[in-house]
């Protein structure tokens, strides 16, 4: 990860999309936020007609033994068996790809069983489940950095198939509590302010997440200045794993897009790591999670749509990937005001 370079996001090639979007058949400005994605994504490649017709979701799967403590609606079996489903194509996430024309690659990082006769499972584990944060560091930092390379090393499998736009999905019950413990500490706000109820947990049992998030932190201390640090003493592997495809996507130029609000956690990890990661991600969804949009306006990263999700999995930014093609055809198949003969 020394050797990571994060190349420089393409002014010219942002202005040259905005001339061209301003010569279009069209009142200027009015495809609104479609125009600025599409500027977005021009600034990141480099290139002024930039297509994407090889698309990819690389979910990373993990366990968080704070679960034991009742912060989640179901317990840590249902890691496992919600990627059995999406190795059989029956997630959200895969209809979701399946929409979008994207593959999904799920990837084994920290799941606590070892998920035997999974076909179709990239085995990259780093830890069997993140420790108990609320007791104890998460991870050791060499961990927490082995993770991150698994990401990277993702990203870069992803590239040699022909991949040119990316999304990090994530499945392990629990890991709204560290993301919420990431968020915190890195913007500085409350932890109440970005701890929700995740899978859907009554009231009274966010308060308690929300302390033993809290004891967390406060126990282990981490270093707001020091991403790594942060993701190992509370963090988790699936987080680590996230910010390493963003480091790896941003340093091939491929852009990649945030899903919610543990994305968000993973983003600002990677961005703590390489700050120079902040101008080639692409936001994709509003969260309902409170977190999410404390972080992405921490991070300033614009998102473009709000349905009102908290599923996770990569769904969101999945959504926004017929949303981009719809960005760049604009570039490649509208008239110009001249060409239809006006000025």
């Amino acid at each position: 990860m020394n050797n990571l370079t994060i190349p420089a996001y393409s002014e010219q090639a942002a202005q040259a999309v905005k001339e061209r979007l301003d010569s279009l058949a069209k009142v200027p400005g009015s495809l609104g936020k479609l125009e600025e994605l599409a500027i977005r994504l021009a600034g990141i490649t480099g290139r002024t007609c930039p297509s994407f017709p090889q698309k990819s979701v690389v979910l990373f799967a993990a366990d968080h033994d704070i679960t034991l403590k009742g912060v989640s609606a179901t317990g840590q079996e249902v890691t496992e068996i919600q990627v059995r489903n999406f190795l059989k194509g029956g997630g959200t996430i895969n209809a979701f790809c399946r929409n979008a024309g994207a593959s999904l690659t799920v990837v084994d990082v920290g799941i606590k069983g070892d998920v035997g006769g999974a076909e179709g499972l990239v085995r990259r584990k780093v830890v069997h489940a993140a420790r108990d944060f609320s007791e104890g560091p998460a991870m050791t930092r060499e961990e927490a950095l082995a993770c991150v390379q698994v990401g990277i090393d993702m990203a870069h499998e992803e590239a040699k198939k022909g991949v040119t736009l990316l999304s990090a999905g994530e499945m392990g019950i629990g890991n709204t509590s560290p993301s919420s413990a990431v968020a915190a500490v890195l913007t500085g706000a409350p932890v109440e302010g970005v701890t929700g109820i995740g899978s859907g947990i009554p009231s009274e049992r966010v308060r308690h997440k929300a302390e033993l998030i809290r004891q967390g932190i406060e126990r282990n201390r981490p270093n707001p200045a020091d991403a790594v640090d942060v993701l190992a003493k509370v963090g988790g592997p699936e987080l680590g794993a996230m910010a390493g495809l963003m480091l790896g996507g941003a340093s091939l130029r491929i852009p990649v897009v945030v899903d919610g609000f543990i994305a968000g956690a993973a983003a600002a990890i990677a961005i703590g790591i390489r700050p120079g990661v902040r101008d080639m991600l692409i936001g994709s969804h509003s969260s309902v999670e409170p977190g999410h949009q404390i972080l992405m306006d921490y991070l300033g990263i614009p998102t473009y749509f709000d349905f009102g999700l908290r599923l996770g999995e990569g769904t969101g930014a999945a959504l926004l990937y017929p949303i981009i093609d719809a960005a760049v055809r604009i570039l490649t198949e509208m008239n110009t005001l001249q060409g239809i003969g006006m000025k």
